[in-house]
């Protein structure tokens, strides 16, 4: 099992949310944070307001999969926040030792 972590623009949670579910993926917990990178001190726009880009809105995505599905999950990420500029997003695959569905009990992938 593995736990993908994905940091995005804001207006592309419902692109991803849309991939997602063509491929059979239902649960992600999406979390608003700010961050910076590589773009810092650029001028950027959001919502028609324009700001330095010192700590940008992003949306951190968490999606626990399957061994296999994290290969069609990274690529349906990959192709609906892919604009070619600089700050698309940032994915992380991290591995989980274990996951427990607390309601039921259930462990490993069902538990997913």
């Amino acid at each position: 099992m593995k736990l993908i972590q994905v940091v995005i623009k804001p207006f592309k949670l419902d692109d991803v949310k849309r991939a997602l579910a063509e491929i059979g993926v239902a649960g992600l917990t999406a979390t608003e944070i700010r961050g910076t990178g590589r773009a810092e001190g650029r001028a950027e726009t959001y919502r028609g307001a324009a700001f330095a880009s010192e700590f940008l809105p992003m949306v951190k995505l968490e999606i626990a999969v399957p061994d296999d599905q994290v290969a069609a999950v990274i690529e349906v990420v990959t192709e609906a926040v892919r604009a070619e500029s600089m700050g698309d997003a940032k994915l992380f695959v991290v591995p989980l030792s274990s996951v427990v569905r607390i309601r039921t009990g259930e462990r490993g992938d069902g538990a997913i």
